[in-house]
Parts: structure tokens; C-alpha cells; sequence
């Protein structure tokens, strides 16, 4: 079941940080580098993002979320996240098809990290392109997609 989690609820943020660290600390082993901004998040600066974010359940349990920002006629993804002990459920796959089938937007955008290979293949088989790569450092570049809907 999928569910908007009102985030500025201190609970809540705490339930979605303890599925976000476990799964931008995997990112993290996969491209190499701990520099990513969600791992150093806090309940805090969750319940500050200004995200709109929408949780997975499972047996009341919250496997997955995707946060999103509105920006002109665009979803801007800002997360992705599925706990790792729900890894390959097609939790991702259910949270990005209900964001597409509930936007009455132009396109989807999201930025993943460029050597993140399941997530960059993920983005290529849901129909997004590849618009821009940034060189963070040596270790870390950034891959931004964008889908037309």
C-alpha cells in the first residue's frame, strides 16, 4: 500500500531515515563514495526538505519512499529509496509508476550517481534519457535523467 507520509511528523521522519541510510549506504559501497547528501541527513533536516514524500507498506511495515518536489510542469525526484531487506519486490518499480499515474505534469527528473549501475539502468528501462553528467570528484559524478510523460 502506498501512502503520503507527512514528514514535518518527527515519527515519520525517523520511520523513513531508518530505511534511507541502509539504502544510500549500499549506494554508497556501489560507487564508491560516502559523499552523498541523504546519508547525512537527520530526523531534523528530513522534516525540513520541503519534500512531498510517499511510503511503501507492507504489514504496516514502510519498506520504500520516493520524495518529489513540483518545480513548473516537472517532478523533480529527490529520492528513491527501498530498504535493503526489500531490495528486488519491484518496490522501486510500484512508487515510480503510482508518482507517474498521480502527476499532472509534463515530465519526471532525477539524478542518481553515475556508477550506480541498478539505479541508472532502473531510470533507462522506465523510458528516461540521459540529459547531463556532472563531475562531482574523482570518485563521485552525477547522471541526471529526464522522462517526457
Amino acid at each position: 500500500m502506498i501512502k503520503k507520509i507527512d514528514i514535518t511528523n518527527r515519527k515519520n521522519a525517523e520511520s523513513v531515515l531508518t530505511i534511507q541510510i541502509p539504502a544510500y549506504e549500499m549506494e554508497a559501497k556501489i560507487i564508491g563514495s560516502y559523499e552523498i547528501p541523504p546519508l547525512k541527513d537527520t530526523v531534523d533536516t528530513l522534516q525540513q526538505c520541503g519534500e512531498t514524500f510517499f511510503g511503501y507498506y507492507l504489514n504496516e511495515e514502510l519498506c520504500g519512499a520516493i520524495s518529489i518536489k513540483l518545480e513548473d510542469d516537472k517532478v523533480d525526484i529527490h529520492r528513491l529509496i527501498v530498504h535493503p531487506n526489500h531490495f528486488r519486490k519491484g518496490i522501486a518499480q510500484t512508487l515510480l509508476n503510482f508518482l507517474e499515474r498521480n502527476s499532472n505534469v509534463k515530465a519526471v527528473k532525477v539524478a542518481t550517481g553515475s556508477k550506480n549501475t541498478p539505479a541508472v539502468n532502473f531510470y533507462k528501462k522506465n523510458g528516461f534519457q540521459n540529459i547531463n553528467e556532472v563531475t562531482i570528484n574523482e570518485q563521485l559524478s552525477i547522471t541526471f535523467f529526464e522522462k517526457k510523460l
